[in-house]
């Protein structure tokens, strides 16, 4: 979690623009592994090559026609793909189970860059080095980029935001939680939804504050803040803060859209994988916003910041086929398929020239959103030390919602929390 701020690239696009394929002439031909379906490029002639693509499940369709129009672009080659379901969050989980039995090109989150790297599991990019690092964002960049080499391809700019319904809060109301949450709305449980156990959002709190995770620049595995004075702060508000009736505390993507759909939500945060749902949920009444404003005990108001990330395209180091998976892997993430990305599924783009086009990306309520918030984020570090972050901010998320945590407890509940995330990392 670099404190090394997107103002300059993700969130200034909305500003300045800095920021932001099986192929088959048949039915499929049966399943992968992770049940995934494999096809057949009908180019005739040519080298045969085949190569095992993994993305999420909802990308599935995407993934395909992009690899169409790759096997399409290069007719001099009959290319055969195998798709497997994996998420970018669990790419690392799943390539590491045995690296030579994974996908030849794979996506997943750039807080994996520096395990993966460290594991050998990526392919140093050595084809068209030069012009993927002109074509998108410099923070994407270095979040590839481990003791100078490259070792994947960026294509997605991500933070989380804040969705509303605008017939429940006012414009100015979406700005202080303090005063979203003393609204009484007629219909409406849940005030402000968030998931306060998942360390990803739960940062949000702690780098408002202006508490640190590894360091100023988030490389450093000897140093978390939380614990000081100012995580004493936030960890007193957020005590106060899941009794609040109206706070819903441990609401995950699934209840954010349920209570949206049900209109017992009236904001929450999520980010641009949701937004088709929330919007056909909310229809006229969508809106978006970056995180409010919170009041710390001490009166100090503060701004919500949060973790920001990329998501990567990387080739397998142990694939058979490395120019052919670079060049796929460099197509998956070219402009045009940023720009499908954008269109299809409300993707924030890390290609600087489609970020350049503002009025096409603001035209996006939940990219635009995303902007806002950019700003205040935090780019997610990839250093090994970042693994140990997440269990221990899972467990402090869950005794404050389950009232373990108290004002006289807190100072040793943050300690313990802090000496977990920077305790020896273990080998396997």
């Amino acid at each position: 979690m670099k404190s090394r701020r997107f103002i300059g690239a993700l969130a200034a696009m909305a500003i300045t623009g800095t920021l932001f394929a099986g192929c088959s002439n048949s039915a499929d031909t049966g399943n992968t592994e992770n049940g995934g379906n494999a096809g057949g490029n009908a180019a005739a002639g040519g080298e045969a090559v085949t190569l095992t693509v993994w993305g999420p499940q909802e990308g599935q369709e995407s993934l395909k026609k992009m690899c169409e129009s790759f096997a399409a672009a290069n007719p001099d080659k009959s290319y055969t793909f195998n798709y497997g379901v994996v998420s970018e969050a669990d790419a690392k989980k799943e390539a590491l189970k045995d690296i030579s039995a994974a996908a030849d090109v794979f996506a997943f989150a750039s807080d994996q860059t520096g395990e993966l790297v460290s594991a050998g599991a990526l392919y140093r990019i050595t084809k068209n080095k030069e012009q993927i690092v002109a074509d998108n964002s410099e923070p994407s960049i270095q979040a590839a980029t481990v003791d100078g080499e490259l070792y994947g391809y960026p294509f997605v700019s991500d933070t989380y935001f804040m969705y509303y319904d605008k017939s429940k809060f006012t414009e100015e109301e979406v700005l202080s939680l303090d005063v979203m949450l003393a609204k009484d709305i007629d219909g409406t449980s849940t005030n402000f939804a968030f998931d306060t156990d998942n360390g990803w959002y739960q940062s949000a709190f702690f780098f408002g504050a202006g508490c640190k995770l590894f360091g100023d620049d988030g490389t450093d595995p000897t140093q978390c803040d939380f614990n000081n004075d100012r995580g004493l702060l936030v960890g007193e508000y957020l005590i106060d803060l899941v009794k609040n009736p109206k706070f819903g505390a441990n609401m995950d993507d699934g209840l954010i859209k349920a209570g949206f759909a049900d209109g017992s939500v009236a904001a929450a945060v999520t980010g641009t994988w949701n937004a088709a749902d929330i919007q056909a949920s909310l229809g006229d009444n969508y809106a978006a916003t970056k995180l409010p404003s919170i009041t710390l005990p001490n009166g100090e108001s503060v701004q919500l910041g949060g973790m920001a990330n990329f998501k990567i395209m990387g080739v397998n180091s142990e694939t058979k086929n490395p120019l052919d998976a670079m060049a796929l892997a460099e197509w998956l993430t070219n402009y045009d398929n940023q720009v499908i990305n954008f269109e299809e599924r409300s993707f924030a783009p890390s290609n600087v020239k489609l970020a350049a086009d503002t009025e096409k990306l603001n035209s996006n309520i939940a990219v635009a959103a995303l902007a806002q918030q950019a700003q205040y984020a935090t780019v997610q570090t990839s250093i090994p030390q970042s693994g140990n972050y997440w269990t221990p901010a899972e467990a402090f998320g869950q005794d404050l919602i389950a009232g373990n945590i108290t004002k006289d407890n807190l100072q040793e509940k943050l300690d313990k929390y802090v000496e977990s995330v920077l305790s020896a990392l273990t080998s396997e």
